[in-house]
């Protein structure tokens, strides 16, 4: 009797074993398959590290700093069929203007902070940025009062520009040496690929930008 029943309840445990170990092959091998299709996921659509090549944005970035882009802001307004425009301040990486490809600076995205929006006049005359809109006609100065603008004393140049629908104007914070709008004018919104966010890199300077 005693050996009748040990019969009927050893393969049980073998069984059941062989279905945890198949699960645990299972996970790891799913776990193997989505991991990389999530990094992607993330890359293209919510956000992307990039690091800075340069010094036009100077004293707010650094050459060599590493950010997090935040591209969910684009990406959800094309979802949803909407045009995307970036806010006044923000800093923005885009595509290089095919005006510059000839450039040998081998990068394929610039970034900048707006200074003007779709629409809006934008005059640079005796070294501030003035914009013009329809919320304030008189005129204002963009980088009046601004945190970023602690260390710009003077935004070499001439320019009156009327910024075009779907289009910004956009600026680098070292503003004696950047290429930006002042150069090659305004530049497409869906050029934008993201908005940055973050510095981590250098960690003793990790900050929201």
């Amino acid at each position: 009797m005693n050996l009748e029943t040990q019969n009927n309840t050893d393969p049980e445990p073998v069984r059941s074993a062989s279905r945890r170990g198949w699960r645990n092959i299972t996970s790891t091998v799913a776990i193997l398959l989505i991991a990389p299709a999530l990094a992607v996921f993330i890359t293209i659509f919510v956000f992307q590290s990039y690091e800075v090549y340069g010094m036009s944005m100077e004293t707010t970035l650094q050459d060599g700093d590493r950010l997090i882009v935040q591209k969910l802001s684009k990406n959800w307004s094309k979802i949803r069929g909407k045009e995307y425009i970036p806010q006044r301040g923000e800093v923005v990486v885009f595509d290089k203007p095919a005006s510059l490809s000839n450039t040998s600076d081998n990068v394929d995205h610039l970034i900048k902070r707006v200074i003007g929006l779709p629409g809006e006049r934008v005059v640079l005359h005796d070294g501030t940025y003035t914009v013009y809109n329809a919320e304030k006609p008189e005129g204002f100065n963009p980088d009046l009062n601004q945190d970023y603008a602690k260390d710009i004393f003077t935004t070499p140049g001439e320019v009156d520009i009327t910024v075009g629908p779907s289009e910004i104007f956009v600026s680098g914070d070292n503003r004696t040496n950047s290429l930006d709008s002042r150069i090659f004018g305004a530049i497409p919104a869906k050029s934008v690929t993201g908005i940055a966010t973050l510095r981590f890199v250098p960690v003793n300077a990790f900050k929201n930008i």
